[in-house]
């Protein structure tokens, strides 16, 4: 597995062969290193390979054998390759996710110590900024305590220089993709979140509907069925791109707290099923939003336009972009308007109460009841 064996083994093979390999950590450079060589690499999902081809002895050549055979017959798992543009991304992402996860365990460690000594909770909006650090250090905590604090905040503000090196890449990259900007009129939806789920999807296109998005992330229950029975719908799979599922979750905390229809789907669901699986719907919808966005290159309906200018702003201003000083403001001033950001809640409130009016009539369909010839004129929520 080193570079000049694998051009080695290039050599060997000739123009017409096809290579399948599985999925790994360094898949993606085996495959540039032989594409040159072969018609075809093709990588595989050892995950549903493993379903597919149990078997009791497991080798090298054995393996080897399986994946062969499996391609021949046509019935392959294969995995999609991502262009060089979206594997970079990708990476970024993942590096992104890294670090504010790093972040966040050093901010419950130093949490953790205030808790050990019986400190109240901090009086200020946040701990780690201006007073709430001048806050901490006037805080009763033995010496050694408080040096582990401040080697703790030394490391949040060198990660801190981290997240914005790593946000001014990623915005210089997609600020002037038109997905990510469409992505930014859904509310709840800012741009981490749009450039996190734009690089785990990919190309639109080979997500026939948006059931095949929803189950690429991992929000699409399991079904337990057997024989004539009924199925039994459990908890989401989680089987996918579990960092594009965390994200919509979060987009979906947000999104429920905005006025408009989510909101109200929010409510609905809340009232029946608790806040947690409120919030795993609220993705669900998310997710098959974007797909019809993306799909149809159609913004959100219920946008706010100011809102949409500032979030495009920061977006801006992250990637390095000066800012815009003189008389004449910018799109992005109207956020700061508490006028019209008004008028913008109150059209966003219209639509949430017409979306309450037009569930209101929905009732639970009784169970075994079959529906023939016309249309129920009840409905399953």
């Amino acid at each position: 597995m080193t570079r000049t064996a694998l051009e080695g083994l290039g050599e060997t093979l000739s123009a017409i062969d096809e290579v399948v390999i599985e999925a790994t950590g360094n898949c993606m450079a085996v495959s540039r290193v032989l594409s040159p060589f072969v018609r075809r690499v093709v990588i595989a999902n050892p995950l549903q390979v493993k379903a597919t081809a149990q078997a009791h002895v497991k080798t090298d050549k054995i393996d080897a054998g399986t994946l062969a055979n499996l391609y021949a017959a046509s019935y392959l798992p294969e995995i999609w390759t991502p262009d060089a543009a979206t594997e970079r991304m990708r990476r970024l992402e993942a590096r992104r996710y890294q670090v504010v996860r790093h972040r966040t365990r050093i901010k419950n460690e130093v949490h953790s110590i205030l808790h050990a000594h019986l400190i109240p909770k901090c009086p200020h909006a946040d701990l780690f900024n201006g007073r709430g650090r001048d806050w901490l250090k006037r805080q009763p905590v033995p010496e050694d305590e408080q040096i582990a604090i401040e080697r703790y905040v030394r490391e949040l503000d060198r990660l801190g220089e981290d997240l914005a090196v790593l946000d001014r890449q990623i915005a210089e990259s997609t600020m002037d993709d038109p997905a990510v900007r469409r992505l930014l009129t859904i509310t709840g939806v800012n741009s981490p979140v749009a450039t996190g789920l734009l690089a785990a999807v990919g190309d639109i296109r080979r997500f026939k509907s948006p059931q095949k998005l929803v189950s690429y992330v991992g929000l699409n229950p399991r079904v337990r069925q057997s024989g004539l029975g009924a199925a039994h719908h459990g908890r989401i799979s989680k089987i996918g791109r579990s960092h594009a599922r965390a994200m919509l979750v979060e987009a979906a905390w947000a999104a429920a707290k905005a006025p408009g229809p989510l909101h109200a789907f929010s409510v609905r669901v809340m009232a029946r099923r608790g806040h947690q699986v409120a919030a795993v719907a609220i993705a669900r919808k998310l997710t098959v939003l974007v797909w019809h966005m993306l799909t149809k290159e159609a913004d959100y309906l219920w946008a706010c336009p100011s809102l949409v200018a500032h979030k495009m702003r920061a977006m801006e201003l992250q990637a390095g972009k000066p800012q815009k000083k003189g008389n004449k403001p910018g799109p992005a001033y109207t956020y700061n308007i508490k006028k019209l950001r008004d008028q913008e809640m109150h059209l966003a409130e219209q639509a949430q109460r017409s979306y309450e009016r037009f569930v209101e009539t929905w009732r639970p369909r009784p169970p075994n009841q079959k529906v023939r010839g016309r249309l129920n004129p009840t409905r399953l929520e």
